[in-house]
């Protein structure tokens, strides 16, 4: 047997010490000292931050420095072929980028830095340059890119003044036109195209080379007479139906080309090499397309059986 006031003793005992180790436990939950976490200090915390902000800018500031001397002391001085040398070595002035705070900062804020820091400022300085290359060397501030064919290429037979388009519109590398006859192409054959470029597209110099079983012929006239001559008949065989040019889609921003290719093309496969070649900033910018001409004899029809 045990008497009243006993039991209510035990049971306030063990309640006791429930609580203790319910408090216990709650203390080691709790953040602080305990799990080897700082005391927030207001104090250090803003130098923290005011010493990130002085990084972050002086991050900048370097990345436009170096993006500025890539651009008009390196670049001009480096040809095409050994351009790798404009990215490789701005990209490795991120190991200068510690010593530069050692020498613009004082003590005080380079106390704070850590390793962190170095980090975040090499993906600074890797994007701020890869955004600056990128405004540098496009227009209005560059040109490195040659003109490019605005749309398609067309070939058309001029046959005593009567114009015939080639059926199919040169979106790729070749052009099929078929003859009635193994005699080919005859009349005078004109290549027309247009070129699209960002800036000057009319300082591009451009000349063909035709190459098929009779060798190998240079052409180097842009007539635009034969254009202008002929710019209705243009217009209606090479606008599609929502009224879009298929040679120059952009209208006077592009620059029109009729060339001749020759007269009188026999059947076979004729190749045409366009070489573009235009003065950008601050190199010599150039382009070459190779199509192919393929004058084929119409199969003759199967009689009905």
């Amino acid at each position: 047997m045990v008497d009243l006031n006993t039991a209510m003793a035990a049971a306030a005992g063990d309640r006791q010490k429930r609580m203790a180790d319910e408090g216990k436990e709650r203390k080691k939950r709790r953040s602080g000292s305990d799990l080897g976490l700082e005391a927030f200090d207001p104090v250090k915390h803003v130098t923290k931050e005011k010493a990130e902000t002085v990084s972050m800018w002086l991050v900048i500031g370097f990345s436009v420095l170096v993006s500025l001397l890539m651009r008009y002391v390196l670049m001009p001085r480096t040809t095409v072929e050994k351009s790798d040398i404009l990215y490789l070595a701005p990209l490795a002035a991120i190991a200068l980028i510690p010593q530069v705070h050692r020498i613009v900062l004082p003590e005080s804020l380079n106390e704070v830095y850590t390793k962190g820091t170095w980090f975040k400022a090499g993906f600074l300085h890797t994007f701020t340059f890869l955004a600056m290359a990128f405004l540098l060397v496009n227009p209005p501030l560059g040109d490195i890119v040659a003109p490019q064919l605005a749309d398609k290429w067309v070939v058309v037979q001029d046959d005593n003044g009567e114009l015939n388009f080639s059926e199919m519109k040169g979106a790729s590398s070749s052009l099929t036109w078929e003859v009635d006859s193994s005699t080919g192409l005859s009349g005078d054959i004109w290549l027309l195209f247009g070129l699209a470029d960002n800036l000057n597209v009319e300082g591009a110099n451009v000349s063909i080379e035709l190459t098929n079983n009779a060798g190998n012929d240079l052409q180097k006239t842009n007539d635009l007479n034969f254009w202008d001559t002929h710019a209705e008949s243009i217009e209606n065989n090479t606008t599609s139906s929502k009224s879009i040019s298929k040679l120059i889609p952009h209208g006077d921003l592009d620059q029109r080309f009729a060339l001749l290719l020759g007269t009188n093309l026999a059947v076979g496969e004729h190749q045409i090499t366009v070489n573009i070649i235009e003065q950008g900033d601050p190199w010599e910018n150039t382009r070459k397309y190779i199509w192919n001409l393929l004058v084929v004899e119409k199969l003759p029809e199967a009689e009905a059986s």
